[in-house]
């Protein structure tokens, strides 16, 4: 196996970060590099390095990450302004963390894709 992920490093402490949600199978933190007023990374603790790894078995999971960052949207109070949920896949893409996670981006109008 690959050596740990900057992901995994956090939910075993080695690196500090503020856990804004966890459950079972996933945690949630802030990004580091806000591309938006609220920009928030859905992870979870099991290392899937790309959406092209996810297997059968990891379905109901890829669905919970969903459901998380739908209720941090209306956490945060994004639900009803609008939001973006996002994967990076690969280098084109500038997956840069090669442990999924899903960015819940928003809290202001964002540049159309």
């Amino acid at each position: 196996m690959s050596s740990k992920s900057v992901f995994e490093l956090i939910l075993s402490g080695e690196i500090e970060s503020e856990i804004i949600y966890e459950d079972d199978d996933i945690f949630a933190i802030n990004d580091i590099n806000p591309v938006a007023k609220v920009h928030i990374l859905v992870i979870p603790k099991k290392k899937i390095e790309t959406i092209n790894d996810l297997k059968d078995a990891d379905v109901n999971l890829a669905g919970k990450m969903i459901m998380v960052a739908k209720e941090l949207a209306y956490e945060t109070g994004i639900d009803l302004t609008g939001y973006r949920l996002l994967f990076n896949t690969n280098d084109d893409a500038m997956q840069t963390v090669f442990h999924i996670h899903l960015h819940l981006i928003g809290g202001e109008k964002l540049k159309n894709i």
